[in-house]
């Protein structure tokens, strides 16, 4: 989650200095501010007085009367659409942090913050033996949560005796949380490794 989100930030913020560098450059060549300022625009930027255009007419309609033109700028122009419809639907929902109802009383119920509990049993989790990174989420009502686990095994590692200490641990954090029930979905995945030179 963490290397995606921070992929995300890079490529927009890459993307947003290029379309703010255009536009500044676009901006100057509107406002004759090159003429003005006495300022040398860049080399082949063809914006450098309010009268230029970016596509001089001859290239604008170049390729109009071909047959092919339209349809593949349409399918181009979609294509484009449909990978940043893509991109957006691909992030991750922003999950803002909730209350988990811990250690009913008849009087009064506690809850506490669900980063608490999950941090408390993701750490639990990357101490047991064989695990290389446990990631944990709770999901579903306050009052009946459910936990969802992603589990990376070392190498060599058997599932067998994760998934009983896992169970273990999720026993754990049920009782700890006053909870008469914790049902958990488990992803397991094995780290990758080199190859081993047999000797």
């Amino acid at each position: 989650m963490r290397e995606h989100t921070t992929t995300n930030r890079v490529l927009l913020a890459l993307l947003g200095l290029v379309l703010l560098g255009g536009g500044l450059l676009v901006l100057a060549g509107g406002a004759d501010s090159y003429r003005r300022l006495h300022l040398t625009p860049p080399a082949g930027w063809p914006l450098t007085t309010p009268y230029n255009v970016l596509i001089p007419r001859a290239d604008q309609i170049q390729w109009t009367d071909q047959g092919w033109w339209w349809p593949a700028a349409i399918a181009a122009l979609t294509l484009l659409m449909l990978l940043a419809l893509w991109w957006l639907l691909s992030q991750p929902r922003r999950r803002h942090s909730r209350r988990l109802s811990v250690g009913h009383t008849p009087r009064d119920t506690v809850t506490v913050n669900d980063h608490a509990l999950r941090d408390a049993l993701t750490t639990d989790l990357d101490a047991l033996p064989g695990v290389r990174r446990a990631r944990t989420r709770f999901l579903g009502p306050p009052t009946h949560p459910r936990a969802r686990i992603g589990l990376t095994l070392s190498p060599g590692s058997t599932p067998e005796h994760v998934l009983k200490d896992l169970r273990d641990a999720a026993d754990r954090a049920r009782q700890s949380a006053g909870w008469d029930r914790l049902p958990t979905d488990v992803r397991l995945g094995v780290a990758r490794h080199g190859p081993h030179r047999a000797e």
